[in-house]
């Protein structure tokens, strides 16, 4: 074949390639949702931290790991608040749980910020990861599974 075919043939691969729309993240994590209606990566994320800041504390009393992990808890749970939900749990509740989790999130890592007690950095963190687990509770249909982290 003639060296021009092939020039041509590659002008035309990266035409098509550069004309195609590109996916944003969003449309990618609505895509991802709608693809599987048994995953909820933004729960998956935010649980992952949540098991690294809480069970050290809940095994023996360790708030090292939450120190350190609240301000990335509070940015994730912020992010997850803001991405469409779902189509199963799409619901005021579900959004008002969200909110909550948001605002709790903030709230733990402003008081690590600020100074707090242990009690009180441990009791707003068993809180938090009991209002984490209600998320959940309504994700998997209201059960009581147990989960491990």
């Amino acid at each position: 074949m003639n060296i021009k075919i092939y020039v041509f043939l590659a002008f035309v691969a990266l035409v098509i390639t550069a004309c195609t729309p590109k996916q944003t993240e969003e449309s990618q994590t609505v895509a991802a949702a709608e693809a599987d209606p048994n995953e909820w990566p933004e729960m998956d994320s935010f649980h992952m931290i949540m098991a690294e800041a809480f069970h050290p504390y809940k095994d023996s009393t360790n708030l090292e790991p939450v120190k350190q992990l609240a301000e990335e808890l509070a940015q994730n749970a912020e992010a997850w608040s803001a991405t469409a939900l779902p189509e199963k749990v799409n619901s005021d509740e579900m959004k008002a749980m969200l909110a909550q989790l948001k605002a709790d999130t903030r709230s733990l890592a402003d008081k690590i910020k600020a100074g707090a007690t242990d009690e009180e950095i441990g009791t707003a963190l068993t809180a938090l990861h009991n209002s984490f687990h209600g998320i959940m509770e309504t994700w998997n249909g209201g059960g009581h599974e147990e989960h491990n982290h």
